[in-house]
């Protein structure tokens, strides 16, 4: 993922609009609200460079407004029952379901992706909605009676205030659904900022949740790039943020957030690699391992960008070259397109500079997509697949997330060669192997240091069920998205414990410590 000063190189293009000019709005205790500032960012369309709307760089005022809406509707929204939450999320479960090729057709224009990509986006983020119905038992405390003596002990999850979210572009529906409804069916408010570069999904979120019935201010959005990032980090009425982003921008949210005493979970950068031993069903892995890094033109955190073959495997790699030309590269909303652009015009050259750097220090590009030119689209942010074979880990291509269609091709002797590159990496996000070796599988599932482990399955994001669990430097902090742990990132645990005594009362103070039997 792209670092914070790449992301928002846009900014160099900010300039003052008049009012008459397409402006996304800000939301503010239920009302899509125009933004007094003087600044906006133009967001262009990644495949025409057409300019779709101008967002709003967010007054101080504003975002002080939008986080005191927060707080006055928390007083009320925590004191709903578990049952009332429920009802609005499975209410917009509904609204989710009917409304996902609107909301898919929202993200291509922004961000690229094709228009099943993106209705893959919005599902994905409907599952974590789904999970949240759950909450009537996913949010049940603990209790023992006669821990001691006439002594019983109860806990209970309780809502921490007023929180906030802080998205990326490349999932502008399922990240925005990864938090506020964890955040709200646990009876919190939240804050919410979309990437600048795209933040008309998470408006349309915002439509269906009044049209749900959810009170004004328990959600509010505002827009920005760093002064918003530093309100959120600074204020006070916030007490947990959820980040989803670039390795520079997470680390400095999690030490700024944490400085000010918040609780943060932070998902980061990633490096992913897949393991492909010689006894794997050679077309299934090959097909799988080029979608899993070429799909959403390679703008995913867990996108296999190395592929590590092993032994015999190694002759596979025309096999790939061949079945990652045949890809088709277009505008995402055209019919067949595989591969859509890249989110900005810096975002591709940054991939492009990164390949070239790679050959450079000696990788060899079998399959060129720098140059890739769309007839229909002259204009757009396109890179075609890119394969790089004799990658070495000292090299730029490797050292770097490139976070497009560029697949980086190792060579290993053995699996136990292949498992040592990967556990030198500094990331954990995700792995895999590809194997028809059951020794095989076991052992690099015990043996390999990362959170999120695929046996013949590419990309392993787990279900909502359980949790988003990257480790090491893909993530900061102790509990992760969804699933249990991400409940339990939005509660606090309140323990009582309560003494009804039958019989004589105690006749003499004790200064001892107690000691309950």
């Amino acid at each position: 993922m792209l670092p914070l000063r790449r992301l928002h190189r846009g900014v160099k293009n900010l300039r003052r609009y008049s009012n008459v000019a397409p402006t996304t709005k800000l939301f503010i205790d239920g009302q899509f609200v125009e933004s007094k500032t003087a600044n906006w960012i133009d967001l262009h369309n990644p495949a025409t460079n057409e300019v779709v709307t101008k967002v709003p760089l967010t007054t101080h005022d504003e975002m002080t407004a939008a986080v005191e809406s927060c707080k006055n509707a928390y007083e009320s929204w925590s004191k709903t029952t578990v049952l009332t939450r429920q009802q609005y999320m499975l209410k917009l479960q509904a609204l989710l379901r009917r409304d996902i090729k609107k909301i898919a057709a929202n993200i291509t224009e922004e961000q690229g992706k094709t228009l099943p990509d993106a209705e893959g986006d919005v599902m994905r983020g409907i599952q974590v909605v789904d999970h949240s119905c759950a909450a009537g038992t996913l949010l049940q405390g603990e209790s023992l009676q006669n821990v001691a003596k006439d002594m019983d002990i109860v806990s209970y999850k309780c809502p921490l205030g007023v929180t906030a979210g802080i998205c990326p572009f490349n999932f502008p529906a399922m990240i925005p659904l990864w938090m506020f409804p964890l955040a709200l069916i646990t009876g919190n408010t939240m804050l919410l900022k979309p990437s600048e570069r795209d933040p008309g999904a998470t408006m349309l979120l915002m439509e269906l949740l009044n049209e749900v019935g959810v009170p004004p201010g328990v959600v509010n959005v505002i827009h920005g790039t760093h002064d918003s990032v530093n309100f959120i980090c600074d204020h006070e009425y916030i007490k947990a943020i959820s980040f989803v982003g670039s390795d520079k921008a997470g680390k400095y949210i999690y030490e700024r957030g944490a400085r000010n005493g918040k609780r943060i979970q932070s998902n980061m950068g990633a490096k992913n690699h897949a393991i492909v031993l010689a006894d794997a069903d050679k077309d299934a892995t090959i097909n799988q391992i080029i979608g899993a890094s070429m799909g959403a033109a390679g703008q995913r955190c867990m996108a296999i960008s190395v592929c590590i073959l092993v032994g015999e495997s190694q002759k596979w790699i025309p096999d790939i070259v061949k079945k990652a030309k045949e890809l088709k590269v277009n505008a995402g909303h055209e019919p067949g397109t595989d591969l859509g652009p890249v989110i900005s015009s810096q975002a591709k050259q940054r991939i492009i500079d990164l390949v070239d750097a790679g050959i450079k220090q000696g990788a060899k590009c079998v399959l060129d997509g720098r140059n890739v030119k769309v007839e229909k689209y002259p204009n757009g942010y396109f890179v075609g697949p890119t394969i790089l074979t004799d990658v070495k880990v000292d090299q730029d291509c490797y050292k770097e997330e490139i976070f497009g269609p560029v697949l980086s091709i190792m060579s290993a002797d053995t699996l136990d060669d292949a498992l040592k590159i990967i556990n030198s990496n500094p990331y954990g996000n995700g792995t895999a192997i590809f194997t028809s070796s059951g020794s095989a599988a076991r052992q690099f599932v015990h043996e390999v240091d990362a959170g999120q482990i695929g046996v013949n399955v590419p990309i392993p994001v787990p279900l909502p069920m359980f949790s988003f669990t990257g480790s090491r430097g893909s993530h900061h902090g102790d509990l992760h998205f969804y699933g249990k742990q991400g409940l339990n990132f939005y509660t606090q645990t309140k323990t009582i414990t309560s003494l009804w005594r039958q019989g004589h009362a105690v006749t003499k103070a004790s200064v001892s410590m107690p000691v309950q039997n």
